[in-house]
């Protein structure tokens, strides 16, 4: 394997199968050119990236951040797909590698920075936030830094924006639409959601998707099922007027209409829940 490009002593560019990759090493590229083949003995890590443009991004930061943060990065990442058990966008090694940095730079300085939706991801996003959690136990015993909570959340939205490949923005926007409407029902029915029940999880689920939709501006395809939601209507009265709250909320607040089917699942999923804690 060749150099084609040396970011720095510890990391390079090279062609596997004429694609490109970003190699890593402890003192992969010391004393050495663009050109000159590189021991595999030294090499730790092979980043195959299919974006060019976060390609392009991964290079600028490894220059940038030591190598240890980028270690550790992988180390946190690799246990999130685990626990997740599910597919995580390659901009995480950036974004993720990213904040940690920033985050411990920061608490160095004194400089806190406080997570205004900790609250919220710690309900909505468990098993994020629990991935988050033991990110910290990672970090502390790498650079002896105590992070608090609130960056555990941060870590959960990263983990959950790599999951949408979406723009933390709108993954924001979406667990702000997911507790807005879980007020909704909690005060339209006055009780307490039993978040370690079945239908709770499900009804997250379902708003999570709902709510990706309305940040994007998409629709379930309606196919106009108007009896199948007359019916759901008659026979879950209490939890079709809740529906029609949301409805009214989101028409408001994001200008977002739903569709009969989409009031048709969500009257079901209210019922759901409800009856689980009634």
């Amino acid at each position: 394997m060749k150099i084609l490009k040396i970011l720095n002593n510890n990391v390079i560019v090279s062609l596997k199968e004429e694609q490109e990759v970003i190699v890593m090493g402890r003192g992969i590229a010391f004393n050495k050119r663009a050109g000159d083949v590189i021991n595999k003995e030294q090499v730790d890590k092979i980043f195959t990236l299919e974006d060019e443009d976060i390609t392009k991004k991964f290079k600028t930061l490894i220059a940038d951040i030591p190598m240890e943060y980028m270690e550790l990065s992988e180390k946190i990442i690799n246990y999130a797909k685990i626990q997740l058990g599910k597919k995580l966008n390659d901009s995480i090694y950036i974004s993720l590698t990213d904040h940690i940095h920033f985050a411990i730079e920061r608490f160095k300085n004194h400089l806190p920075i406080q997570n205004a939706l900790l609250w919220e991801t710690k309900r909505l996003y468990k098993e994020e936030f629990d991935v988050g959690i033991e990110a910290l136990n990672m970090i502390c015993d790498q650079f002896n830094v105590i992070l608090p909570e609130d960056e555990a959340a941060f870590i959960a939205l990263h983990l959950v924006n790599a999951q949408l490949n979406e723009d933390m923005t709108n993954v924001v926007d979406m667990t702000r639409v997911i507790q807005d409407i879980l007020t909704i029902v909690k005060y339209h029915f006055k009780i307490q959601f039993d978040e370690n029940s079945l239908n709770y999880y499900r009804f997250i689920t379902h708003l999570k998707f709902f709510a990706h939709r309305l940040v994007k501006g998409n629709h379930y395809k309606n196919d106009n099922d108007d009896e199948l939601l007359t019916v759901i209507k008659d026979k879950y009265p209490e939890a079709y007027k809740c529906s029609e709250k949301i409805k009214k909320f989101v028409e408001k607040q994001h200008r977002y209409e739903l569709t009969d089917e989409e009031m048709l699942y969500l009257t079901i999923h209210i019922e759901r829940v409800v009856k689980k804690i009634n």
